[in-house]
């Protein structure tokens, strides 16, 4: 058995609220105890969970290389939901490193938005020294709505160059999959019955029924390419599509595509979002906000509305809302002094820290592992030497998953 290390907490922002004087016991890479009673410490501090990134390109666009060497984005076509971050990612990185000098130790690293349907989405430990040991989670796939895919018209592919006609190209190819899939349940169907009848009529033995059912379930599955499977695992809400998306208009048809298609989805960015009645629409569908990021340049016309004020919009909506860093547009690091941005508006400081914590673990769905300190889950945690939110203040000890990742 490993040995214990017990941590006492000045406060404890647990990720939902925060305790003053609390104790924190840790063994076996879990946490194994929260109480108020006072034992002998190895750290002392204010502490909080592990910061959690709900969407990074981290590893994908790297410091120090020239922008040729991004692998952001494809420019293959515009339906490439095969492309796997973690191919892209290079974990020497010094991004990395940083990430975890300041306790983001979990990003969501998801493709560019050049596509519309541009890879997978990943959730990744920022501290894995190798790709073998970075995902706890195939989380879902990366959409785009609005400028982003409709600007790049010099990539392969189809490329349609209004929104009208991306959104078109979108649908199409979901139409297609969802016309290929009954059809294919039908002839699947219909061999079903023919074995049945078969197997009624006592031409089959047991083995030999088996073997052609099997041979039926085989070739329904050899129907589809890797493609189209991507698509069927986020029509049936098996995944979820993480979508970028800025302007109210964008939005709105977003919204439109969830309800025609019954995905699951999260909103990401509405940066240009300035009237509350659409952040109250995702709510009530639903729809998840990971917002940002916040504190960067309005480097396009859809960012003309972006001003920092819609946060005191969003916190007023009925939306559920995290927040990214969208790195490199602002380094990971600065997820935490976004938080302001919230604060300035009469957020408390347990529920900004609640943001990059619990909410975007809740978002991203690893919040029966991660993003609170409470018995029972993976202990990755911060022991900050001041107040977390205090701009001086660091992480004076930082544990990942049991093992201690820094210590200043």
């Amino acid at each position: 058995m490993k040995k214990q290390i017990v941590i006492r907490a000045k406060t404890l922002f647990d990720g939902i609220g925060k305790k003053d004087d609390m104790t924190v016991v840790l063994e076996n890479g879990k946490i194994v105890d929260v109480l108020k009673k006072k034992l002998k410490s190895d750290y002392e501090g204010y502490v909080t969970p592990a910061i959690v990134d709900a969407h990074a390109h981290i590893g994908m666009d790297r410091e120090g290389e020239p922008y040729q060497e991004s692998e952001t984005n494809d420019t293959l076509g515009q339906i490439l939901p095969l492309n796997d971050p973690i191919n892209s990612i290079y974990f020497d990185d010094r991004a990395f490193k940083d990430a975890v000098d300041f306790g983001v130790l979990y990003c969501c690293v998801v493709p560019g938005s050049g596509n519309v349907l541009g890879g997978k989405a990943k959730v990744i430990r920022n501290f894995a020294k190798y790709r073998d040991e970075a995902v706890i989670k195939d989380y879902g796939y990366k959409m785009a709505l609005g400028y982003n895919p409709r600007s790049t018209t010099d990539w392969k592919g189809e490329r349609p160059n209004t929104r009208m006609g991306v959104y078109a190209l979108l649908e199409k190819f979901f139409d297609e999959v969802i016309a290929k899939k009954k059809k294919a349940e039908l002839e699947k169907e219909r061999k079903v019955i023919e074995l049945e009848q078969k197997k009624k009529e006592k031409k089959l033995s047991k083995a030999g029924y088996k073997r052609e059912m099997d041979l039926i379930n085989e070739e329904y599955k050899l129907e589809f390419s890797g493609e189209e499977n991507a698509v069927l695992e986020l029509l049936s809400g098996k995944k979820v599509a993480k979508v970028h998306v800025h302007r109210d208009d964008d939005v709105l048809y977003l919204i439109e595509l969830v309800k025609k298609y019954n995905l699951k989805a999260t909103a990401d960015h509405t940066g240009d979002v300035y009237f509350k009645d659409t952040f109250d629409k995702l709510g009530k569908n639903n729809i998840p906000v990971v917002y940002g990021p916040l504190g960067s340049v309005g480097y396009k016309v859809e960012l003309k509305h972006a001003y920092y004020q819609n946060t005191q919009i969003l916190m007023k909506s009925k939306a559920f809302f995290g927040l990214m860093s969208d790195h490199p547009v602002i380094h990971t690091v600065t997820l935490r002094d976004t938080l302001k941005f919230f604060m300035i508006f009469g957020m408390k400081d347990y529920e900004a820290i609640s943001l990059i914590t619990y909410k975007n673990a809740k978002i991203l769905g690893i919040d029966d592992i991660l993003g609170t300190v409470e018995k029972g889950k993976i202990a990755s945690l911060l022991v900050w030497n001041d107040h977390p939110l205090y701009l001086g203040s660091y992480p004076k000890v930082v544990i990942g998953e049991g093992k201690i990742l820094r210590k200043r």
